[in-house]
């Protein structure tokens, strides 16, 4: 930017108030370039973006949020369904650990211990560890967070491990706990100390929706070490509690049930009135008839399959509803919206397969994946399995079951059912020969354990080696076209494609 020549003509006389005026207009230039988002005017008239923290906007609408969405998964079929999908993607059947500390037997004998406690780790009485990740995914999807508390137990109560694990609503952190308290802080029923770490949870005895628990003074919070607590949650700022992964499309999956409302009472109203009989004069004329029913009384109610009479009528005009244009469409703009909402696939959510083919449904289910996966690995097994573990490792240490607390864990989520298995699985096979993927690696994405596979593989092809059988699935003595290997009871070395052959007469040699 050039200074003009009254800048100059200034310069001349005070050079530092010429400098600021061409340094002013420089700056107001550069911000009226800037972002067009960031722009005043017309076009942004009635934008409201606050720029409070994500602490006080959850604080003002998280609990409303939580109880809008709850209802929707309570009544609205897609709302149940964009949950089900997300919780049945992100755990299944449940993500299974397996002892890596690199001593074979501490290994076996964790996991045999961990199996054991996993049966009889909720602390109601009624799951598994698997199921209780399901709860407690389900939870965290629909409410936006829930909480996972350690329960201690006596070595008289029989357990396995002396632990259990209770999972609790959201509702039962007091949010009304907030302010300053000491040298640290409290949000919404969660203690930090004065460096930011969670110090404790102030958590209501019972439920606060429970009429008989606030009868019995149960509203009276109290705090519980954090120690004790596993709070799971996503993580979209740097906020202390989380929100309904749904809370994008809270309106419009309103806003779907109330116009599907209207158009079923439109069509009932309209099929309310089969037809009208009119009188001469007043079909003539355009009057409003006095409409009274077969009887003679004056109808001021519609009713299905109704037949009103004018008096004296004598012309019959039956009711044709109209036809409703554009529904379907309306209908599914507003579940694509719902889908992208709630980041699950449009056909996940509706189960409607007649808009896609294998390459489009294959390409819209890998980046789904690729979410889950995120999930998995940088939200459910950092907050909820890596705890659970921990816990588990010190209480069986502690009863002296097992010689250190520390024992490295891997974890299995389980598998993706493929598009097209035979695909996948020459894809799994080429990275195994590749060096690109380990057998052990590809079983774990199956979702299981690779000790407990190969050990499995080994009894199995020991019995089978001593009842003598050869099976055609055995690599071991069949080739992949199905002939027996050489050396093999009944091999034919000329078809035996593996089998080592002397090069013929002048032939050269690789």
């Amino acid at each position: 930017m050039t200074a003009s020549w009254f800048d100059h003509a200034i310069a001349a006389v005070a050079p530092r108030m010429a400098a600021r005026r061409v340094l002013a207009r420089q700056a107001f230039e550069t911000l009226s370039r800037g972002y067009d988002g960031a722009a005043k005017g017309r076009r942004t008239e009635g934008w409201r973006a606050p720029g409070s923290s994500a602490d006080t906007e959850i604080g003002m609408a998280g609990a409303l949020l939580r109880d809008r969405m709850r209802d929707l998964v309570r009544n609205n079929p897609h709302a149940a369904k964009a949950v089900s999908v997300l919780v049945n993607n992100i755990v299944g059947a449940g993500i299974m650990p397996r002892a890596a500390s690199g001593d074979d037997a501490l290994d076996r004998k964790v996991d045999a211990l961990f199996a054991r406690w996993a049966a009889g780790a909720d602390a109601d009485g009624q799951l598994d560890f698997y199921g209780l990740q399901t709860l407690i995914c389900r939870e965290m999807v629909e409410a936006g967070e829930v909480l996972l508390r350690r329960r201690l137990r006596r070595a008289s109560d029989g357990l396995p491990v002396p632990l259990q694990l209770q999972v609790l609503e959201a509702d039962l952190l007091d949010a009304t706990r907030t302010g300053a308290l000491g040298a640290g802080r409290l949000v919404q029923g969660i203690e930090f100390d004065a460096i930011g770490r969670r110090r404790a949870y102030w958590l209501h005895p019972e439920h606060p929706g429970d009429a008989h628990g606030a009868l019995r003074g149960g509203l009276q919070s109290r705090p519980v070490p954090a120690r004790e607590i596993a709070h799971v949650y996503e993580k979209q700022r740097t906020q202390a509690r989380g929100v309904p992964w749904g809370a994008p499309v809270i309106r419009a999956l309103r806003d779907l049930d109330d116009y599907e409302v209207a158009e079923i009472v439109r069509k009932k109203t309209e099929a309310c009135v089969t037809a009208i009989v009119f009188g001469d004069e007043e079909a003539q004329q355009g009057i409003a008839p006095a409409v009274v029913d077969a009887d003679g009384n004056r109808v001021e109610q519609f009713e299905p399959g109704l037949i009103a009479y004018a008096r004296g009528g004598k012309d019959i005009r039956f009711n044709q509803p109209a036809a409703t244009g554009g529904y379907a469409e309306y209908k599914r703009a507003n579940l694509h919206t719902i889908a992208a909402g709630f980041r699950v696939p449009y056909e996940l959510l509706t189960g409607d397969l007649s808009q896609v083919n294998y390459s489009s449904i294959r390409a819209g289910l890998v980046e789904f994946r690729r979410m889950i996966d995120a999930v998995q690995w940088q939200l459910f097994i950092p907050m909820v399995c890596a705890p659970v573990w921990r816990w588990f490792t010190e209480a069986a240490w502690a009863a002296g079951q097992i010689p250190t607390p520390d024992v490295a864990v891997e974890w299995s989520p389980p598998k993706f059912e493929a598009v097209d298995p035979q695909k996948d699985a020459m894809a799994n096979l080429l990275a195994i020969r590749s060096g690109t993927a380990t057998l052990a690696e590809v079983i774990a994405q199956q979702g299981r354990n690779p000790d407990a596979v190969l050990a499995e593989i080994a009894a199995t092809n020991a019995k089978l080696d001593a009842l003598g059988l050869v099976l055609d699935s055995d690599p071991r003595r069949v080739t992949k076209t199905g002939s027996a290997h050489s050396g093999e009871p009944g091999a034919d070395p000329a078809n035996d494609p593996t089998a080592h052959k002397a090069p013929a007469a002048g032939a050269q040699q690789d």
